[in-house]
C-alpha cells in the first residue's frame, strides 16, 4: 500500500505544483511520468536495503543468484525512473518498465504463494496485487507516450 500512497501522493502534489505554473508539471500527463519516477525511485531504494533479502525470498526457487536479481532490478528501476523524464528515452523507458514488472509479477506470485513475509508482513495478496500491476502497467504506458 506504501507504494499506491507514494504514487498517488506526490502524483497530487506534482499536479499542484503545476496548477501553480511549473510548465514540466502543466497536466495530469504530464506529472504521471514524475510520480511514477518517484514511485521506482521508493521502490527501488527496497532493492538495496535491509528489505532485499525478504525480496530474495520472493523470487522462485529455479532463479539462480536471487541478490542479484534483486539488485539488478533495483537498477533497472532506477533507470526507467531516469528514463521516463527524459523525453527521447520515454517511451523505451515505459516498454521496458512495462516488461519488468510483468517479470518481476512471477516474484509476487510466487511470494504469495509460499507466504513470503515483507518486514515480518504478508505480502500483498494477489487479489490486489493483480490489479496494482494492471494499474501501473497502464499508467506507465499512458505516461510514456507523447
Amino acid at each position: 500500500m506504501a507504494v499506491l500512497i507514494v504514487l498517488f501522493g506526490s502524483w497530487l502534489l506534482l499536479r499542484g505544483v503545476g496548477a501553480l505554473g511549473v510548465n514540466a508539471l502543466a497536466t495530469w500527463h504530464d506529472s504521471v511520468r514524475y510520480a511514477l519516477a518517484a514511485m521506482f525511485v521508493f521502490t527501488g531504494v527496497a532493492h538495496f536495503n535491509k528489505m532485499r533479502h525478504d525480496l530474495a525470498r520472493m523470487i522462485p526457487s529455479y532463479v539462480p543468484r536471487p541478490t542479484l536479481i534483486v539488485y539488478c532490478t533495483g537498477v533497472c528501476e532506477f533507470l526507467g525512473a531516469v528514463g521516463l523524464l527524459i523525453p527521447r528515452l520515454r517511451s523505451l523507458a515505459g516498454i521496458c518498465l512495462i516488461l519488468l514488472l510483468i517479470g518481476m509479477f512471477t516474484a509476487n506470485i510466487n511470494a504469495a504463494l509460499k507466504g513470503v513475509t515483507l518486514r515480518g508482513k504478508p505480502v500483498t495478496p494477489l487479489w490486489l496485487r493483480t490489479p496494482m500491476q494492471i494499474l501501473f502497467v497502464a499508467l506507465i504506458w499512458w505516461g510514456s507516450r507523447p
